[in-house]
């Protein structure tokens, strides 16, 4: 009996083990997953970051003690460093700040934009539409595209419809912990970028209405003069080999309503140290907050006053 005890409980206590360590393995996956990381302290970041005395580790940590002190952002949430980081940092805030669909969104449905492109305007060309690090071009690239766009309005509807501020940043953490459901995010909000620079070309095109200034300096480009050059030469590199140039980061603002404020560490004491993403944006547009030390590689700074 004794013996018969003892194996029981030693059964018992193997399985609770087992357990233990599945869960803490899951939960080690899940962390080494997140792809926008918990806040850490602002100053303590710099320190580990910047710990030399070379003319720019001076300059930026400089411009940090400038964020903390005048500007209160007293933390920063670190992002992956990919060819989507400035998409992940901007869209992270939007969902886990549970800003709701732009206004021309709701005007629309979004699942038909890729076939009113192909068929209402012509734009064949699209089948040459390529999706990041996949570099998948082909015939199926519609049905690609609508899983994307799907993905996109599934979890925004959801994530933005949660009211608890906790809640969101736990479904945001979930989500930006999966890699699949995170690039077809990305790669939805990069086909609504072409729909409209389509939009807006064709405007100029028939002087239907004036269109906003990001869109003469996107043409004014010669590797961007119109969308099929704009996807070939920029949109398509997005999450591959290139990540979001100034004008896209207008064009990103402009279609999501948002106000994206972008303190760039290494024009610290230029006119540029401190940006907005469109220039012109409306009062009621809601705003996040970017950081970057180098205009490729963005973090998000949390304020705290």
């Amino acid at each position: 009996i004794l013996v018969m005890s003892f194996l029981l409980a030693a059964l018992w206590y193997c399985r609770r083990l087992y357990a233990y360590l599945a869960q803490l393995l899951k939960w080690y996956v899940f962390i080494t997953n997140l792809s926008v990381l918990a806040e850490v302290d602002l100053l303590g970041y710099c320190a580990r970051e910047w710990k030399g005395e070379t003319k720019q580790a001076k300059q930026m940590k400089a411009a940090y003690e400038e964020l903390f002190w005048r500007h209160h952002i007293k933390y920063i949430r670190q992002v992956r460093r990919d060819n989507y980081c400035a998409l992940r940092a901007v869209l992270f805030q939007v969902f886990s700040q549970g800003i709701y669909f732009p206004s021309w969104m709701k005007e629309r449905d979004i699942l038909k934009l890729p076939e009113k492109l192909l068929y209402s305007q012509g734009c064949n060309w699209i089948q040459q539409y390529s999706f990041g690090p996949e570099r998948y071009t082909g015939a199926n690239v519609f049905g690609k595209l609508r899983k994307c766009i799907e993905t996109l309005k599934t979890q925004w509807t959801e994530i933005s419809g949660v009211k608890d501020h906790d809640e969101r940043g736990n479904m945001c953490n979930i989500l930006f912990s999966d890699e699949s459901k995170e690039h077809k995010l990305y790669e939805a909000i990069k086909f609504i970028m072409l729909y409209q620079v389509v939009e807006a070309y064709e405007q100029m095109k028939n002087e239907q209405k004036r269109v906003p200034i990001l869109f003469s300096l996107l043409f004014a480009r010669d590797t961007s003069s119109d969308p099929l050059s704009f996807m070939m030469n920029h949109l398509n590199s997005i999450g591959d080999t290139g990540g979001l140039e100034q004008v896209e980061m207008f064009l990103l603002g402009y279609l999501l309503e948002v106000k994206i404020r972008v303190y760039r560490l290494y024009k610290f004491n230029t006119e540029e140290f401190q940006v907005n993403y469109p220039e012109e944006y409306h009062r009621d547009w809601q705003e996040v907050s970017l950081l970057t030390e180098d205009d490729h590689h963005y973090h998000i700074p949390i304020i705290r006053i």
